[in-house]
C-alpha cells in the first residue's frame, strides 16, 4: 500500500482489528465459511455484508471485525 491510500483510510486508536476479504463471490463466500468452519470466527454476523469492491472492478468484499 502507498502512504497516499493510508492517509484516506480513517483509523482510531480505539478501532478493532479488520481481515479484508476481497475476491470474486464464490471465493468470498467460500473463505467465509472456511472461517467459521474452522472456528476463527464464531459467527457469521461479524462478517459485514458482501459488497462491490470500489477499488477492484469485478470483484467483491467483505470485512471481519473482530
Amino acid at each position: 500500500m502507498t502512504s497516499e491510500f493510508n492517509d484516506l483510510l480513517p483509523t482510531q486508536q480505539a478501532e478493532k482489528p479488520q481481515i479484508w476479504i476481497i475476491g470474486t463471490r464464490e471465493q468470498v463466500v467460500h473463505i467465509m465459511n472456511e472461517l467459521v468452519v474452522k472456528q476463527v470466527v464464531h459467527d457469521r454476523v461479524k462478517f459485514t455484508p458482501i459488497i462491490p469492491a470500489p477499488f477492484a472492478s469485478g470483484k467483491v468484499m467483505t470485512v471481519l471485525v473482530r
